[in-house]
């Protein structure tokens, strides 16, 4: 820990200018709770912003132990269906809503200590499905309005194609393209006839060069 933090804090000068901070993501960063709380305790003890990048398909206890050293959360929702999030996933969505829900309470209690931004990675054929985007939407709107800051619709990269490559494992995506200007507009149009102010959705990312 103290290796770490010394290296990071080499960039505090950076941090300061940028108004930015470190990024626990991953992989995963709640299996290594532990670690990742007490390094976040060290960085705001020296007023470096910290933020935590999850999937939310961890344990609540995981959180839990993070998330008081924590400024700011990106959390992923990728699919609303329960039976295609298992497909596509390997588990469902259940346990991923219970935990965003206890994160709201938490930003409650605590009066918004904690900010919390939503992602959505945006995959050809799998997420980017309208319906998809209404529901996550819907389900913001109806459960979490007021406590989100932010949905940002990730447009799908191919950038980790070389490491699956170099690790010998097969990836289903490794022959699509990345997705147009117009499909990402579509994606950003379908979300936003949602009941989630529009005025909080953004898409990052970058679009196929035509």
């Amino acid at each position: 820990l103290d290796e770490l933090l010394s290296e990071l804090l080499k960039d505090r000068a950076y941090f300061a200018a940028s108004g930015g901070g470190v990024t626990a993501s991953g992989g995963e960063p709640t299996l290594q709770a532990s670690f990742v709380a007490r390094l976040f305790d060290r960085l705001q003890a020296e007023g470096v912003h910290t933020a935590l990048d999850t999937s939310g398909a961890c344990s609540l206890a995981s959180l839990e132990s993070i998330l008081p050293h924590t400024d700011l959360v990106l959390y992923d929702l990728k699919l609303m269906d329960d039976v295609q999030h298992r497909r596509v996933t390997g588990q469902g969505i259940q346990r991923i809503l219970n935990n965003l829900d206890a994160i709201a309470d938490l930003i409650r209690q605590n009066d918004r200590h904690i900010r919390l931004w939503i992602r959505t990675p945006l995959i050809p054929g799998i997420t980017d499905q309208v319906a998809n985007l209404e529901a996550i939407g819907i389900y913001l709107s109806q459960n979490l309005d007021g406590w989100v800051e932010r949905w940002e619709l990730c447009a799908f990269n191919n950038l980790c194609r070389d490491k699956y490559r170099r690790l010998g494992i097969p990836w289903a995506f490794e022959d699509t393209p990345l997705m147009d200007q117009s499909a990402l507009d579509c994606c950003e149009a379908a979300a936003k006839t949602s009941p989630f102010g529009p005025e909080r959705i953004s898409v990052t990312g970058a679009a196929k060069v035509e």
